[in-house]
Order: C-alpha cells, then sequence, then structure tokens
C-alpha cells in the first residue's frame, strides 16, 4: 500500500489574502488539481469559509496582517511562509493577491519551488499617486522584480492594462508573461433563470465591496438623477463595508444610501440576485477582470461597466452592455436609462452576454489554460 505521501502525484498550494477569495473563486481550479490526483494545500489567514476549504481540500492557517504597509518591515511574514512552505513541501505554490505574491514568491524562489503568481490588480500603491505611495513603490520595486522573477516562475495577469504596466515599469521580465482573463464562470452553475421574471421596474445590480474604486459613490449619484427624472427602477445593492479602508464608505453613508436602495448586506451566493436582476452594473475604476460580470453574463445579464481593460471584452460596448467612462456620472445615467426602458434591448444584450462568456471566459477554459502555464514551471503536473 502506497503512504499517503506516495499517493499523490504533486503537491499544491493555493494561497490568497483570504479564504473567502479561494472559496469562491479558486474551488473550481483546486477541484480539478485534486481529481487528477494531486493534493492541494490551501492557505490563507482564517475566516468563515476555512472549515469548508479544510474538509474538501486540506487548509492551513496563515496571516499576514500587522506591521506597517511597507513590505519590508515585515519580515516576520517572511519568516511564518518559510515555515509552512518547509512543512508542506509543495511541488508548486500558485499565489493570489499583492502580499501573497511577494511574501511568498520571495520564500519560494529562494527555497526553488516552482511559482506562478497571479497579478489580479495594480493595487492602492501604484492607482493612488500619493507621496507616500511614490516613496512604497520605491521601496518594493526591486522585491517585485524578485518575486515576479526566476526560471521557474510564470505570472499570470488578468488583462493587458496591468501587463503592460508591470512590463514597462519593469517589474517583470516578459518571458514570465502569462494572460488569463480573470479567474472564469462557472457556466453550468451560472445559468439563465428559467422562471417568469418578478414584475416591478427595471432592477439594476451593483455586488461589490462598497469601496470608492468600485465606483459606488458614482452609481448612487447616477441613481439619484435617474429618480429626479421620474425613471422607474430599483438598484439593488449586495456588499459590505470595508473597515480599515480609507475608501470605504462610512457606516453613516451606509445608512443613509439604505434610505434609497435595496440593500442587500453580504451575499454568498449571487445566482438568486442575477437572476432577479435585469442588469448588472459595476462602474469601477480598476480591475483584473470583474468576477461579478463574468457570473452575471453567464446568467444572461446586460452588463454596465467602465471604459478600463479589466472590463473590456467582458463588456462589449452595443453587443451586451454599454461601457462608460471610470468616475464620470452623467454616460453611467444615460446607460442605465437607455436599458432601463427598453427591455427588448436587455434580452438582445443578455443573449450575447451568455455566448460572449461560454466562449472566451468559462472556468472549464481558465482551469485548463492555467495547468497550462503550471506545466512552464513543473512539466509532469
Amino acid at each position: 500500500m502506497l503512504s499517503e505521501e506516495q499517493s499523490f502525484s504533486h503537491r499544491v498550494v493555493l494561497f490568497a489574502n483570504t479564504d473567502w477569495y479561494l472559496y469562491n473563486f479558486r474551488s473550481g481550479l483546486a477541484r480539478s488539481l485534486k481529481d487528477r490526483g494531486h493534493q492541494v494545500t490551501m492557505v490563507s489567514p482564517d475566516g468563515p469559509y476555512a472549515e469548508r476549504l479544510d474538509k474538501e481540500f486540506g487548509w492551513r492557517e496563515l496571516d499576514l496582517s500587522g506591521g506597517s504597509k511597507n513590505p519590508l518591515d515585515n519580515l516576520a511574514a517572511l519568516n511564518r511562509i518559510r515555515s509552512l512552505y518547509r512543512e508542506i513541501k509543495p511541488d508548486l505554490v500558485h499565489h493570489f493577491t499583492i502580499k501573497c505574491v511577494l511574501y511568498g514568491g520571495l520564500v519560494a524562489r529562494q527555497m526553488k519551488i516552482p511559482t506562478v503568481q497571479a497579478v489580479t490588480g495594480l493595487g492602492h500603491i501604484f492607482t493612488e499617486d500619493s507621496l507616500p505611495n511614490r516613496l512604497i513603490r520605491a521601496g518594493i520595486r526591486p522585491m517585485y522584480q524578485r518575486a515576479l522573477g526566476g526560471e521557474n516562475t510564470r505570472v499570470i495577469f488578468q488583462n493587458t492594462g496591468d501587463r503592460d504596466f508591470f512590463l514597462n515599469a519593469g517589474l517583470v521580465s516578459e518571458k514570465h508573461l502569462e494572460l488569463i482573463r480573470g479567474s472564469g464562470a462557472d457556466c453550468d452553475r451560472f445559468r439563465p433563470p428559467s422562471g417568469e421574471r418578478r414584475p416591478g421596474p427595471c432592477r439594476f445590480l451593483f455586488a461589490s465591496r462598497l469601496i470608492r474604486e468600485k465606483g459606488v459613490y458614482e452609481l448612487l449619484e447616477a441613481a439619484k438623477h435617474l429618480k429626479a427624472s421620474g425613471e422607474p427602477f430599483e438598484l439593488m445593492v449586495a456588499g459590505d463595508l470595508y473597515p480599515g479602508n480609507p475608501s470605504s464608505l462610512s457606516s453613516t453613508e451606509l445608512e443613509e444610501m439604505k434610505q434609497h436602495v435595496t440593500y442587500l448586506g453580504h451575499v454568498d451566493d449571487m445566482e438568486p440576485h442575477f437572476h432577479d436582476a435585469d442588469v448588472v452594473v459595476l462602474p469601477t475604476y480598476a480591475e483584473g477582470t470583474p468576477r461579478v460580470l463574468l457570473e452575471a453574463g453567464a446568467c444572461r445579464k446586460p452588463l454596465i461597466g467602465t471604459d478600463i481593460p479589466g472590463c473590456r471584452g467582458v463588456v462589449e460596448d452595443g453587443v451586451n452592455g454599454f461601457l462608460v467612462p471610470a468616475k464620470a456620472v452623467p454616460p453611467l445615467v444615460d446607460a442605465m436609462r437607455k436599458l432601463s426602458g427598453d427591455s427588448s434591448l436587455r434580452q438582445t444584450f443578455g443573449r450575447a452576454s451568455r455566448q460572449i462568456i461560454e466562449q472566451g471566459f468559462s472556468e472549464t477554459e481558465v482551469i485548463r489554460k492555467t495547468i497550462d502555464v503550471y506545466r512552464k514551471v513543473l512539466p509532469s503536473i
């Protein structure tokens, strides 16, 4: 009989900054790896999804909180990662989100572990050009270069804008670059609604963190304009405050918002809310490739996104929705008004959304492409 260690082809670690991210965005990838005979260990700080991850795959706690915003000041995190990797002895590690990419990448390169780095966005250090952020960027530049380098490292970007930014900034070598548009949508789970539409006016759905960069302030302002003009509609908001983030709505602003929208709070299962909505809107400033738009599109919903690299392609302007400039309220009002008053256009756009997601953004295709990247650093996987 084979020992537990011998019975697995390879040991793979998926490491992110929240258990929520791993459970909601990467469980499909982990199941595919497990089905292929590999041992998967999910690594994240503790949270409400940790028990579920541990039961299905195996989960280990690793907390990167504490210390300064400057990664150079948080050497203790490097030691915690190093100790865990020595214990698990992974054959391949896949890091998600900025801190995990930086810290995990530095440790993995030192330990000569084949590594895949997922850069899912630039983060506020790059998008906000304040003096403190410029100083931090100067400090972490060599960290990025080392964490994203190495012969057995590949870096996956979700859109061409982020890829080109990192390449032109000299943070990554072209030979290490890969492009995979998002984590994909499960087109078997997220399907068009089968029942009759609930009566009422056009229902718009916003589902994201309640922070400025997601365009929530512009959306609320657009809703006020539509209401003032007498347009019949309902705005549903799914999401929660982001304590500790200076861009988050305050609790006072949240209470005020509840007077004007249908507030859903934090939602674990978005599928019924996609089915209930007529249009999904995300006026975000910057994204990798928004999962909410992928899943809503799979549910045959028209989409409103911003004209940024992360939304282009998922939203094709005039085909399955509208692209509007980020941070601009009047174009958002116009897009919402066009869809609110034209159910036939909503149906046309919705059918196109499903087709676009099936052909280019399905989770099955994303997993296949991801494992192809794994083979570039670990050919035997």
